[in-house]
């Protein structure tokens, strides 16, 4: 058995406790962090022989003043946790809250794309009101059509009057050059169409500019003055050169009987931009052709045309026997192709041909006060299907003509435009 050395009465000797081999624990002065129990009484006669008088172990705690596992009692404070070592209870908190021994908790993914729905659903809709907005501040609506007196009643059904104009504004003298459009002062009509929609298909009906029409009484769109009509008749296309706008609309509606519900005009600048921000628009011809006029230079077979190329196919009339008929068919035939472009996935879906396709368009348009976007877009999709087949697509019937100008026919005009007004599926076989 081996004996307790009590040196406590003694400053000499070897310490115990002071890194040495021996099993006594370190006094409490050098191991603060030890706690000793209660002193031990002092010997009497009742103390047992030997050992009565030598103090109580002091025990091992951890951090917390429990016993150590080891069961030595209280006393001891080793400054360390069990968890730090072990990754008990006491360790350190992981990224979820748990133990370092926890398994993390499963991702909540239901409530995940709950809020990645909600978050692209909200960006959605920002983007569209903004683009709505956008769009809707850069139409011009400088025509009025309240200034339109003698109207026909409203039948059934939308008709758009759409234009397309020589109007050079805002071109440079480069880019008329470039575009063979000439530097003449006003403005004329190279291309009328009217677009009827409805609940049995859309019609869509060219009048050649050299139709032959009664100038009716009109009030001046600046003037404000009645001047009255007295049978003049002219080409079509002269009727905006003299008043513009809203005396061509006067004079459609007198000489058809059908009421104008909407305007839509073009320039030549704006058509070839719309034609250059789709990337340009792919055309098969039977045929090649030539004019120096309009500066169309093309030979047969499939291209893709460009805004130049595209305003010189839609413009020349010249090359061809029947003039401004056979003008009227190509225009709606590049008017499909057109259409047919500009609604691909590749440009509605790519913002970067969208928006400058939307803005070469929506900045070239002359609309009336009423037309709102979603006009505009009724009118678009409409003649989408058209030029795509699933409407009608004819020149107004023509049974002749009088002094270089062409002559509709009377009875089959007046069957289209009762048909029109009534929203019934058009029957008259055009020129």
């Amino acid at each position: 058995m081996n004996d307790w050395p009590d040196d406590s009465r003694g400053n000499g000797g070897n310490r115990y406790g002071r890194g040495s081999a021996g099993a006594q624990p370190e006094g409490a002065r050098v191991m603060r962090q030890v706690r000793r129990g209660p002193s031990a009484p002092a010997p009497g006669p009742d103390a047992p022989p030997y050992g009565g008088g030598v103090p109580r172990q002091p025990s091992y705690v951890d951090g917390q003043g429990h016993d150590d596992p080891y069961g030595h009692g209280d006393g001891y404070d080793s400054g360390y946790s069990t968890g730090h070592v072990y990754g008990g209870a006491g360790g350190p908190q992981g990224p979820g809250g748990g133990g370092a021994g926890r398994p993390r908790p499963a991702p909540n993914w239901r409530r995940r794309i709950k809020w990645t729905a909600i978050t692209l659903v909200t960006a959605l809709v920002v983007v569209s009101v903004g683009t709505y907005f956008w769009a809707d501040s850069k139409l011009h609506r400088d025509v009025d059509l309240s200034k339109v007196i003698d109207r026909p009643e409203a039948g059934e059904g939308t008709n758009y009057l759409i234009v397309g104009s020589d109007s050079r504004a805002g071109m440079s003298a480069e880019e008329k050059k470039k575009l063979h459009t000439g530097s003449a002062e006003g403005k004329r009509t190279d291309s009328m169409m009217i677009l009827h929609t409805g609940g049995n298909g859309s019609t869509l009906v060219s009048l050649p500019r050299d139709s032959d029409v009664e100038i009716p009484t009109y009030k001046g769109s600046d003037s404000g003055k009645t001047y009255q009509g007295t049978g003049r008749h002219t080409k079509l296309n002269a009727a905006y050169a003299e008043d513009g706008p809203e005396l061509l609309v006067r004079t459609v509606e007198f000489n058809t009987g059908l009421r104008i519900d909407h305007y839509v005009e073009i320039g030549f600048g704006g058509f070839a931009k719309i034609v250059d921000a789709v990337g340009g628009v792919d055309m098969t011809l039977d045929k090649g052709f030539k004019d120096k006029y309009s500066g169309a230079d093309f030979q047969a077979g499939k291209q893709t045309l460009n805004g130049e190329q595209a305003l010189a196919f839609v413009r020349t009339r010249h090359a061809f026997a029947a003039s401004d008929l056979e003008r009227t068919k190509n225009q709606q035939k590049f008017l499909a192709a057109l259409a047919h472009q500009v609604a691909t996935p590749s440009t509605v879906l790519n913002p970067f041909t969208l928006y400058p396709t939307l803005g070469a368009g929506l900045d070239s348009l002359i609309v009336d006060k009423d037309m709102s976007l979603w006009d505009l877009a009724d009118m678009f999709w409409a003649m989408k299907g058209v030029t795509g087949g699933d409407g009608t697509s004819m020149n107004m019937p023509i049974s002749g003509s009088t002094g270089g100008n062409l002559v509709w026919d009377r009875t089959k005009m007046k069957q289209l435009v009762s048909e029109l007004k009534n929203d019934e599926k058009v029957t008259v076989a055009g020129n």
